[in-house]
């Protein structure tokens, strides 16, 4: 999640580059940058932390005239958020700014410095930009330069690369990644990730396809698709309306965010699936020396996400975890003994509750760890050691993406700790990094499932009540779908132990009640079903959602057979969310903005 603006133009191409930049902040906020080609010289501004650092690194950088430039928003995948990491990248008469993953820049870069070039950063970005300098050498145009050196790519990207040797002119390439091409009166040409930056600047756009590769001066501009073919610009008129433009084509941010999810757990994933185990690079190994205990500490989607990781780490790391409600834990008295780690998760990494925990932890003395959204925050500041979990920037308030991550994060921060402890084989370890391997493709919504759930929905507007029922893992994810529900419908529901029913919530049942059962193949189905057929049989109405038929379900949700239950949980995760959704569009609700909840919680 990366925003890229690009402009060519006599106009003022600061402020340009910055606005177009402030409208994609949503996508990355650990760095940003812009590079600005002017009479043959480049200017280079970089800044760590949030765009308004980089304004002020810019405020005595007034060009005036012709120019080009290309600017760029980051969320760390490659490399740590510093300013070296930042884009653009340079090499020695050039600078690139990328969205997406090389997936081959270990090898172009090893290449590349047997033969004496030099790297400043981390990512996997500064390779395009060397790899072309170093073509550039041998082939007959710049241009030659930048087809050769896309030849060589693997991976998704979105590129725009200028160079000291075409000082009027932006190449560009999209392959996976979005990018969009917006034409303007007097020449001028932009770039964006969104429709949103070129609003109110261009008049039509050009949607480029995946593999479209090309350049624009400002007299031309060039496209080719992946069989080296000229292909003739569609133009299309932009959207109105910014909001609109920002979410991309879908009704509502949460939508957005639910279909963003394969992505944004691809790039929780990158650098730290590894083919035989799993690195955390920002790990000292030290951190876990004398632990004999992780407790987790956090609130509401936070909290079920500790609690689900809980069954892991004891599973497969074989160390004694609790988790904590933070407010709870604040004023408990706890024990906080120094062999516990102590570990606090947060997207916004603000949480006022979990905040104080930390404090608490910190002058226990214990060794801390934060799993957050959000590089600066308070906790990560506070905390010895912190996990990015990369998931962008979530604007609706019901959580989703960052629920989606966390886990991600803890589903391997477990197995690392497993294998630091050698409580796995092997061949254990590898098998569960294939089937991490696996979540991103899991977790896609198809036109599909996205429209079962949509027609469901109206069966369940009135009720006295909800029960999401589901056994280990699967409960804390019932609790989730729960909340989901409850913040953005406003109707009652809760989340219990499916083998709870019959100690006291089951005198509820009766046809009003509608039961959200979870029910994985891979983990305790009979006993779960069991459960269900217990509620089934004093008339609670049934919706199964399981890769097996299920006949006494009222309405049944059929999910995909794995190898890994974990895998039905990620699928399942993204059922629970699409039917909160869709129940609370047809209840006529705001759903981002659902009543008396704040998307950071900095009060108590």
């Amino acid at each position: 999640m990366c925003g890229i603006v690009g402009y060519v133009g006599k106009h003022k191409v600061k402020d340009i580059l910055l606005d177009g930049l402030k409208e994609l902040e949503y996508r990355g906020y650990d760095s940003a940058g812009i590079a600005v080609l002017q009479e043959d010289n480049f200017s280079l501004y970089k800044a760590v932390g949030k765009l308004d650092n980089l304004v002020q690194k810019t405020a005595d950088f007034n060009p005036e005239g012709f120019a080009i430039g290309i600017g760029h928003t980051r969320w760390a995948t490659h490399g740590k958020p510093t300013e070296l990491n930042a884009h653009p990248h340079l090499g020695e008469s050039s600078y690139v700014v990328h969205n997406g993953i090389i997936e081959n820049y270990q090898e172009i870069k090893k290449r590349l410095q047997a033969e004496g070039v030099r790297f400043l950063s981390q990512t996997d970005t500064e390779v395009i930009v060397h790899l072309f300098e170093h073509h550039l050498k041998s082939e007959p145009t710049p241009f030659d330069a930048f087809k050769k050196t896309l030849g060589e790519l693997d991976g998704a990207y979105a590129i725009l690369l200028v160079t000291k040797s075409l000082p009027d002119t932006i190449f560009f390439a999209k392959n996976g990644s979005p990018m969009i091409i917006g034409l303007a009166e007097e020449n001028e040409k932009y770039f964006a990730s969104s429709d949103a930056p070129l609003i109110g600047h261009a008049k039509e756009v050009v949607y480029l396809g995946d593999g479209d590769y090309g350049y624009v001066s400002p007299n031309e501009l060039k496209i080719f698709d992946y069989n080296n073919n000229s292909v003739k610009p569609t133009l299309a008129t932009l959207p109105t309306s910014k909001l609109s433009a920002q979410k991309e084509g879908f009704r509502f941010f949460m939508e957005k965010e639910v279909y963003e999810q394969s992505a944004v757990i691809s790039d929780t994933f990158i650098g730290r699936i590894q083919d035989d185990g799993i690195v955390f690079e920002e790990l000292d190994p030290a951190l876990f020396d004398g632990i004999n205990e992780v407790k987790f500490c956090a609130c509401g989607t936070s909290y079920h996400a500790a609690l689900a990781s809980s069954y892991l780490f004891e599973r497969y790391a074989k160390i004694r975890t609790s988790v904590e409600i933070a407010s709870e834990l604040r004023y408990k008295e706890p024990l906080l003994l120094k062999d516990t780690l102590f570990v606090v998760i947060s997207q916004s990494g603000e949480t006022a509750d979990t905040l104080e925990t930390l404090k608490m932890a910190k002058k226990a003395g214990l060794k801390t760890l934060v799993i957050c959204n959000v590089d600066n925050s308070s906790m990560v500041r506070l905390a010895d050691a912190s996990i990015l979990t990369r998931a962008g920037i979530e604007k609706g308030v019901a959580s989703t993406k960052a629920f989606a991550t966390q886990m991600s994060v803890l589903w391997m921060l477990s197995l690392s700790i497993a294998e630091q402890r050698s409580t796995l084989t092997t061949e254990e370890i590898k098998a569960q990094i294939k089937a991490l391997r696996s979540v991103p493709s899991c977790v896609q919504v198809t036109d599909e499932l996205h429209e079962k759930i949509r027609r469901l929905s109206k069966r369940y507007l009135h009720g006295h009540g909800f029960f999401f029922i589901g056994r280990d893992v699967f409960y804390p994810l019932a609790l989730e779908g729960a909340l989901k529900l409850k913040e953005i419908t406003y109707l009652h529901a809760e989340g219990y132990p499916s083998g709870e029913m019959k100690h006291g919530p089951i005198a509820m049942a009766d046809p009003e009640l509608f039961t959200i059962a979870l029910m994985p193949k891979g983990l305790l189905y009979d006993k779960t079903k069991s459960n269900v057929e217990e509620l089934s049989a004093r008339d609670s109405t049934i919706c199964a959602i399981s890769p097996v038929e299920f006949d006494k379900a009222d309405d049944f949700i059929k999910t995909h057979s794995h190898d890994h239950y974990m895998l039905e949980f990620f699928e399942m995760m993204v059922v629970l969310q699409l039917l909160a959704m869709e129940i609370s569009v047809r209840l006529g609700n705001d759903v981002d903005m659902p009543r008396n909840l704040a998307k950071s919680v900095t009060v108590e």
